[in-house]
């Protein structure tokens, strides 16, 4: 966009938010299809929009990718505002990115725990930072390409509901989000389909119509996680330890889940050395996370191995044979009062109170039946089927059909 063309959406910016003529909109363009769609679909239902691209990163002692990723993403949402006709600046939140989201990560993983950097940039980037930034300029809302919708119920609760798409969804990526967040925030391409999304960027001729989707870090680019972890967290020689399927503490708690004792079952398995046999060596615990297959080069199993608990003090994984393997598979999880999260607070659980809702621990998993038991201490999740890979530091969320009602850090 040419300097005098960004002059006039500014002060056309300006006047209409002076003048209430038009509620403005920031949309945080990332470069790709689905923030591109959502802003063109605000443009035609009559809002101000603003484009706005994250800068998260740039931080030369670590190597993200032999290219510029983030650079190609500002410059694709900067030819897609140019082709809407929309104001767009770029934004660089990086010092913020790296104080809440990348020193967060690296610690909980040197602590041998799971974090989502994706459920964190929601809550403390996108819809804080970005958004206080967005009312600084006079925004009214602030907008994503995120696949999930939200409405309100006739006590002024906002909720999040799944997006249409089910394969798509991404409400579980917002499962931190508050009241005051929600309220400011537009999720217009929630209500369509995928394939709808790239037919309305074909259709419009948007340079993003046939790019993929991003599988790298939160508006980061496409660094690849382990790349990212080793240039931060040393390598450190370990061992690598399977354990049997016949260990004595595996029947013990069969036992327990034929008692239903929540507590007891929420409590992870405990290993020692002398549990297995050393199957092979790894670069450093931290690397690892339970229900991990691939990265381990141990062969010669007639099942595959998976990570069942690391020990990041000893350094030492713990693996299991096959998917059904007794340490991959647990009953109950447990998430302290304080990670507790309620997205609708009208709905939270008092303590000594128990409610059902369906549960996911990880992003696209199949929702699943469970209850919630409310304690001082926290909350307990007892899960009707046994689930795979529960994993400290990771979230888990609770559905009532399809509206996210809340979600906490699980502790273990």
């Amino acid at each position: 966009m040419k300097i005098q063309e960004f002059l006039y959406f500014a002060e056309l910016t300006y006047f209409c938010t002076k003048f209430r003529i038009l509620k403005t909109v920031v949309v945080g363009l990332s470069g790709g299809v689905d923030s591109s769609v959502a802003a063109y679909l605000l443009k035609q239902e009559g809002y101000n929009v603003i484009g706005m691209f994250m800068k998260n990163w740039h931080d030369e002692s670590v190597t993200i990718s032999d290219d510029c990723p983030w650079i190609d993403d500002s410059n694709d949402a900067l030819l897609v505002a140019q082709k809407l006709g929309i104001p767009f600046q770029t934004l660089d939140l990086s010092e913020e990115y790296k104080k809440r989201i990348v020193d967060y990560m690296f610690a909980e993983y040197e602590a041998g725990r799971t974090p989502n950097p994706d459920v964190l940039c929601n809550r403390e980037i996108k819809f804080d930072v970005f958004l206080k930034a967005a009312k600084s300029l006079g925004a009214d809302y602030v907008a994503t390409g995120h696949y999930c919708q939200k409405t309100q119920t006739g006590n002024g609760m906002y909720q999040l509901i799944a997006g249409q798409d089910k394969n798509k969804d991404q409400s579980y990526f917002l499962c931190q989000l508050t009241q005051d967040q929600l309220a400011p925030a537009l999720f217009p391409i929630g209500h369509l389909e995928k394939s709808e999304v790239r037919k309305i960027a074909t259709e419009q001729d948007l340079v993003t119509a046939d790019k993929k989707d991003s599988q790298g870090l939160c508006f980061i680019g496409k660094v690849k996680l382990p790349v990212f972890l080793q240039q931060q967290l040393k390598p450190k020689t370990g061992k690598i330890v399977e354990v049997p399927a016949d260990l004595p503490i595996y029947k013990s708690y069969k036992d327990i889940i034929q008692s239903g004792n929540y507590r007891e079952l929420s409590k992870p398995f405990v290993y020692r050395l002398s549990n297995g046999k050393v199957k092979g060596e790894h670069q450093g615990a931290h690397y690892f996370t339970i229900g991990q297959r691939k990265g381990m080069n141990v062969g010669g199993t007639p099942l595959p191995l998976f990570v069942i608990e690391t020990d990041t003090k000893e350094n030492i994984i713990y693996t299991g044979q096959g998917e059904e393997h007794p340490g991959l598979n647990r009953k109950a999880l447990f998430i302290e009062a304080k990670d507790v999260h309620w997205i609708r607070p009208d709905l939270a659980l008092k303590p000594n109170e128990s409610a059902k809702y369906k549960v996911r621990i990880r992003y696209r998993q199949t929702l699943e039946n469970a209850t919630l038991f409310m304690h001082d201490e926290g909350l307990y999740i007892l899960f009707e089927n046994l689930m795979k890979g529960i994993s400290p530091g990771q979230f888990a969320a609770w559905y009532n059909d399809s509206e996210l009602v809340g979600s906490g850090v699980i502790n273990s």
